[in-house]
């Protein structure tokens, strides 16, 4: 009887905590009232719209691109020159045991892909085709290839302004770079105050997207797993919450060593599993392909598929990326930090394949799964729910596939959840100061939304972290636009050590010793 009482018990404990009366009508209902005025004020402040052409241009959309565009141009399409190299440190070519950091490039980097692969590469990419039909895929490409230089200038600065604990652990990301950057800049004024907007704004915004959200919907795709409406697990919210939680607080506990054991052998596991599902089912379609790829180049640009035009189509292809890699949000920086290296531009060459395992690879061969075997252009503007078209697309080709996705969709958020616990306790540790005490603190409180998610529905609350979430990018690109040449004189400097030999291929220096 005690376990049907819990999540009523906890709801009691955090409408107290906020202050808030207990309604009897529920308190679910009553923490929405009380959050949606302040909801709706910090969302329409931060996804402001513009009417361009007949359609609405969210503001964010834009600053976010706009960054992504310069940074290309500026190290002169970076993203597109460095992959060798980046392929070269991931593999530990250049890696030296006694680098000071906590995780190996590939550890960083599964790290911070766990962070940004989520739930939305399956559901809100089938989305955007519902609505904006094949071309958007084209602009959620383009927009995931601009974002690797975002992420490249975003990592460059984690490591080179991070700060190393007197325990050896690591402190990173953009709360450290505004502060300690700006301050080089004579900007300390300026500095100082970003960095505690940004640090307070990544611990409240991650409960809900990189937590509560993440939780509730592994719950959702968990029923599914285990019968549906009629499973067992149907009305056991809290039942799966407090297991989940579990789960987290194991991993969590220690630290982000823990994490990055979890993180580097789950993400590669499911993400080659869900990219080889995907290829399987483009493969049995192939006679669709080259339909499929004339839509997506020919709707880009002149689509029939939304009534918008293109820019509307534009719009929604951008807008999906911007969300799903979370370029310019400055998160990955907080992961990428912690890693084995003396040389910050290393780390920035490594992030540069978050988008693109993000954004260009698996969101597109999802959009391409549906475009392959569901999809007719009827469908544009019905707005079909995301999952659900993905896991029909997956269907009409393997009728066993809805399970196995499921449990790819549950072990996407699980990971996410890890990801975001260390972003937020980077964020809360920058304020409150490192210490065991309060590491332990945030974690408990960071489990205990975690099993909140899978019992209520906090519209109100998640649609406010989300918008937290995205206005930290606001104070994190302009940093990034102040510290620009900073990057590109770091980069200029390790090219022409690389290029003299002064930063030597350790792997090549191996196989020269075993000659």
């Amino acid at each position: 009887m005690w376990a049907k009482g819990l999540p009523r018990l906890l709801l009691v404990a955090l409408s107290l905590l906020w202050g808030l009366p207990v309604s009897a009508a529920g308190i679910d209902a009553t923490i929405n009232a009380a959050m949606q005025p302040i909801t709706d004020a910090v969302a329409g402040f931060i996804f402001y719209e513009v009417n361009v052409f007949g359609n609405q241009l969210p503001l964010i959309v834009l600053w976010l691109i706009a960054a992504s565009t310069f940074f290309t141009v500026y190290f002169r399409f970076l993203n597109l020159r460095g992959f060798k190299h980046a392929f070269e440190l991931i593999r530990g070519d250049y890696s030296k045991p006694e680098h000071s950091g906590e995780l190996s490039h590939f550890q960083a980097l599964a790290t911070a892909v766990a962070g940004t692969v989520g739930i939305g590469n399956i559901s809100s990419v089938a989305i955007i085709i519902s609505l904006a039909g094949p071309g958007a895929t084209f602009w959620l490409m383009l927009a995931g290839f601009l974002g690797m230089s975002t992420k490249f200038a975003e990592c460059v600065l984690g490591v080179k302004y991070r700060k190393i604990n007197p325990d050896g652990s690591i402190s990173g990301g953009p709360m450290y770079y505004l502060e300690e950057g700006l301050k080089e800049r004579n900007l300390a004024w300026l500095g100082k105050p970003m960095g505690y907007f940004y640090a307070l704004a990544i611990v409240i915004g991650c409960m809900g997207i990189g937590n509560m959200f993440q939780s509730n919907q592994a719950f959702e795709q968990f029923v599914v797993v285990t019968g549906g409406d009629t499973g067992f697990f149907a009305d056991k919210g809290w039942l799966f919450g407090a297991m989940l939680a579990s789960l987290v607080a194991v991993v969590i506990i220690g630290g982000i060593k823990s994490i990055a054991r979890v993180t580097s052998r789950l993400v590669p596991f499911m993400a080659l599993t869900y990219v080889l599902g995907s290829l399987t089912v483009i493969m049995l379609n192939a006679e669709r392909i080259p339909w499929a790829v004339s839509a997506i180049a020919t709707e880009a640009f002149s689509p029939v598929a939304m009534s918008g035009g293109m820019l509307g189509v534009m719009i929604m292809g951008f807008q999906r990326a911007v969300f799903s890699n979370e370029a310019g949000i400055g998160s990955a920086a907080i992961a990428h930090s912690a890693v084995k290296t003396s040389e910050p531009v290393t780390e920035g060459f490594v992030a540069l394949m978050e988008p693109f395992i993000d954004t260009v690879v698996i969101c597109t061969l999802t959009a391409l799964v549906i475009l392959t075997t569901v999809y007719e252009p009827e469908l544009a503007g019905a707005g079909m729910q995301g999952i659900e078209l993905t896991s029909r697309a997956f269907g009409s080709t393997l009728s066993w596939s809805a399970i196995p996705l499921s449990i790819i969709a549950i072990m996407f958020a699980f990971s996410t959840l890890l990801s975001w616990s260390y972003y937020g306790l980077k964020g809360w540790t920058y304020v409150l100061g490192e210490s065991k005490r309060a590491e332990l603190v945030f974690k408990t409180i960071f489990c205990l939304f975690a099993a909140l998610g899978c019992m209520i529905q906090l519209d109100a609350v998640l649609d406010f972290s989300d918008a937290l979430v995205f206005v930290i990018a606001l104070p994190n690109i302009l940093g990034l636009y102040i510290l620009a040449p900073v990057i590109r004189k770091e980069l200029a400097s390790y090219r022409e050590r690389l290029t003299n030999g002064a930063i030597p291929n350790q792997r090549k220096l191996a196989r020269q010793g075993r000659g």
